[in-house]
């Protein structure tokens, strides 16, 4: 083991945060617990992701109970978590290995990656934490302390492989599930993107960056490209009885099998003199002041929002939900947010 590892895990010893999903010292892992934590800290905050954690838990304890879980279900606790297909590769993946593997996560990371939404982060992550192998682990709090221990001048992503290769010269080959979360507690807690607390770190000593003075240099970071902007509108549409229509999407792409209030199509070339073109019903529709912002990974969207009364019948791929329950909808972030502009004109 290298000095830097043993160091590492001297420090992680005494100063382990304390996370729901993982293990006590000396207690054995729950791959289960592993698996789902790491799915849903992909790209998430861990603040983010403890009450879903949580809450994903106490309604399904085992992976036996998530894979016979209904998909409206499992798409309704995870509404707010963003990044929709993560839930609906983390259903997958629990049928698999509930049908396929008898209830038992594969403890390799070749086994893990065949299983769905499992990549190579998750597989090594899961392997190293839940079953002990050898594997090394590199998220983005990884990836700042080593491109800072070795000066990394290469730019991420195209550091990546660099970055892992170091990465694999400090693994060792004991304890390597801990070297990977204490890698991360020192990203999360100690070497911070800004201001990092050089003189708590274990490995202050081997830092080249420190050394240097320009910790706050790396990971060098390529020029953002410019994220292009969408508009649309949605028709958020009350009955007399106060339910408000609502539809499912489409299984697959962005917000799959999420629940919406209807509206058009997103895009570069949205005409909001055409939008009503879309509306789901013939009705007396209010356009409303203001837009609804929303940033997504890839672009950003403007949606108007129209309102209207409607008494009729709700149209074929759409439904009404009483309002009282339409909360507890699998409602992504930004339908929440019409919901509550639209919410907002009716005080």
């Amino acid at each position: 083991m290298t000095a830097p590892a043993r160091k590492l895990l001297k420090w992680y010893d005494r100063h382990r945060r304390h996370l729901p999903w993982r293990a006590a010292p000396g207690v054995v892992a729950d791959p289960y617990a592993v698996w789902l934590s790491e799915i849903m800290l992909q790209q998430t905050t861990v603040q983010a992701v403890k009450p879903f954690y949580e809450k994903f838990l106490a309604f399904w304890p085992r992976v036996e109970n998530l894979a016979a879980a209904s998909s409206d279900d499992v798409m309704r606790a995870w509404a707010g978590l963003g990044y929709y297909s993560r839930a609906r590769n983390l259903h997958a993946c629990a049928k698999m290995v509930a049908s396929e593997y008898d209830g038992r996560f594969p403890d390799t990371e070749e086994g893990l990656r065949a299983l769905p939404g499992i990549g190579p982060y998750t597989a090594a992550a899961i392997a190293a934490i839940a079953f002990g192998k050898r594997a090394v682990v590199v998220d983005g709090n990884v990836e700042r302390v080593v491109t800072r221990l070795f000066t990394i001048e290469e730019p991420m992503p195209k550091a990546k492989s660099l970055v892992r290769e170091k990465t694999d010269t400090l693994t060792p080959q004991k304890r390597a599930g801990d070297f990977a979360q204490a890698m991360m507690d020192l990203g999360a807690t100690i070497c911070s993107p800004r201001r990092p607390a050089c003189s708590l770190c274990p490995l202050s000593e081997a830092c080249q960056a420190r050394i240097e003075g320009r910790q706050e240099e790396f990971p060098v970071k390529a020029p953002k490209a410019e994220r292009p902007s969408r508009a649309g509108a949605a028709f958020f549409l009350r009955r007399k009885d106060g339910s408000v229509l609502v539809r499912t999407r489409p299984d697959k792409g962005l917000l799959g099998g999420m629940t919406e209030i209807p509206g058009t199509e997103w895009s570069t070339e949205f005409k909001l003199a055409d939008a009503l073109q879309s509306a789901p019903v013939e009705a007396k529709w209010k356009k409303l002041p203001g837009q609804v912002d929303h940033v997504f990974t890839h672009f950003a969207l403007q949606l108007t929002v129209f309102v209207a009364q409607h008494d009729g019948k709700a149209p074929k791929g759409a439904r009404f939900v009483k309002d009282d329950v339409l909360d507890d909808e699998a409602l992504p972030s930004v339908m929440r947010k019409v919901i509550e502009h639209a919410r907002s004109f009716e005080k």
